[in-house]
């Protein structure tokens, strides 16, 4: 491959995607579906139309952007990344997969790369679950895990569903149960990422090639105690929602430690007091549990033995707890033969690389469900991630899409 990545493409498209923000005086927002990541889509799009591909999207919001091999009747290959983000994130997270991808597309054209599939940079629909709750819906529903009944059940904090906000926006709903994939229809996806958590920064490694992605389980834990006066009410006869919620994130972090899994976190990220006044012994807290793992069986284990924990605070404390659980995904191995041509790609690229886990999960992660996948890392400076102090240099994203761009031609090719 004569012309290589142009690490100024990278840093346009990303620069310009950020500009979509609805906190720039703090970091980056875009939410699903509002104006700012409505725009962002729009942005994408015209720039997969200046490249030549064709695009469109599915009821669900997915845009797939399509440069034509060959013989098109074959399964095609992906790529690709999300454009949504969590509150006050940064600029890279998702939406450096879907730049590489468009430099990948402009390498293979700029290059006159020969490939017989169709290769497809897809955008997936809310990698994060900030409006919603759940993540990756867009992957989630072509796995075939949320159909339309579900769309219409799930509500963000304006009351408002999933399926409401896609027929406003005009997406064709009444094709809801053309979104799932069949297994066999995408020969290979493969994505590039930050990799969020410091492991290549620490190595000294510009890429890293996963084995599994370690995938959530997200509960919601009420706790209701008996609100009462801070200074009336003695320490014996508390029923404190607060602290029995404190216990109760102290046994979770004691689990997520103690595990003998390879890879396990354990997450309370937001908690609500009610009421929330100094003087006052709450009487309600709700807080979120994020509990990940490469393993699916010591994920239900220390599941199994949290909700044990739980019922034992409950009963010492006095206290109900209502715990609703949102999903048990499957971690993902990722996809041997694809490893392999990887690693290959690194050594004709003479680039070094490392094998990692993804404790972060990622919508390959459910289009693994029927298609083989690969997840290609770059570093993120500090391991900072979600946070407007995420940074990864264009460089190191024009690297990985040199070697995504191997890997996509040759399995654009393996007929």
């Amino acid at each position: 491959m004569e012309i290589k990545a142009n690490a100024e493409n990278i840093k346009t498209w990303l620069e310009t995607i950020n500009t979509f923000n609805s906190t720039p005086e703090f970091g980056t927002t875009r939410v699903l579906f509002t104006d700012v990541e409505v725009k962002a889509r729009e942005y994408v799009k015209s720039e997969m139309r200046k490249l030549n591909l064709k695009v469109h999207e599915d009821a669900i919001g997915n845009i797939f952007g399509v440069l034509e091999g060959t013989r098109p009747e074959l399964p095609p290959i992906w790529t690709g990344s999300h454009i949504d983000t969590v509150l006050n994130a940064g600029m890279f997270d998702g939406m450096s997969g879907v730049v590489a991808g468009l430099e990948a597309v402009r390498l293979i054209q700029a290059n006159n790369l020969k490939h017989e599939r169709n290769i497809i940079v897809v955008v997936y629909t809310s990698e994060e679950p900030t409006r919603f709750k759940l993540g990756c819906l867009g992957s989630r529903a072509m796995a075939g895990k949320l159909d339309e009944k579900q769309a219409k059940e799930l509500v963000d904090d304006d009351g408002n569903t999933l399926y409401k906000v896609l027929t406003k926006l005009g997406f064709p709903v009444q094709d809801f149960d053309k979104v799932p994939i069949k297994k066999g229809s995408v020969y290979g996806a493969v994505e590039l990422h930050i990799d969020q958590n410091g492991v290549l920064e620490k190595a000294g490694k510009p890429i890293g090639i996963v084995k599994t992605i370690c995938a959530p389980s997200v509960f919601d834990v009420e706790v209701v105690g008996k609100q009462s006066h801070a200074g009336g009410t003695t320490m014996e006869d508390r029923q404190d929602a607060f602290m029995a919620t404190a216990e109760i994130a102290l046994a979770l972090e004691k689990l997520g430690k103690t595990s003998q899994s390879e890879y396990t976190t354990t997450t309370i990220g937001r908690v609500q007091v009610i009421p929330n006044a100094v003087n006052v012994i709450p009487g309600k807290v709700i807080s979120s549990i994020d509990i990940r793992d490469c393993d699916y069986d010591y994920k239900n284990d220390l599941i199994a033995k949290l909700k044990e924990e739980i019922k034992a605070i409950a009963k010492k404390r006095n206290v109900v707890v209502n715990i609703t659980q949102y999903n048990n995904d499957y971690p993902m191995k990722c996809d041997e033969n694809i490893i392999k041509k990887l690693e290959a790609a690194c050594e004709k690229e003479n680039t070094s690389y490392i094998k990692t886990i993804s404790g972060a999960f990622h919508d390959s992660m459910l289009v693994g469900e029927f298609a083989p996948v690969a997840m290609i890392f770059v570093p993120s400076k500090d391991g900072i991630s979600h946070s407007p102090n995420e940074w990864t240099d264009f460089a190191d994203i024009a690297a990985g899409a040199n070697i995504l761009t191997d890997v996509l031609v040759e399995l654009a090719n393996e007929v």
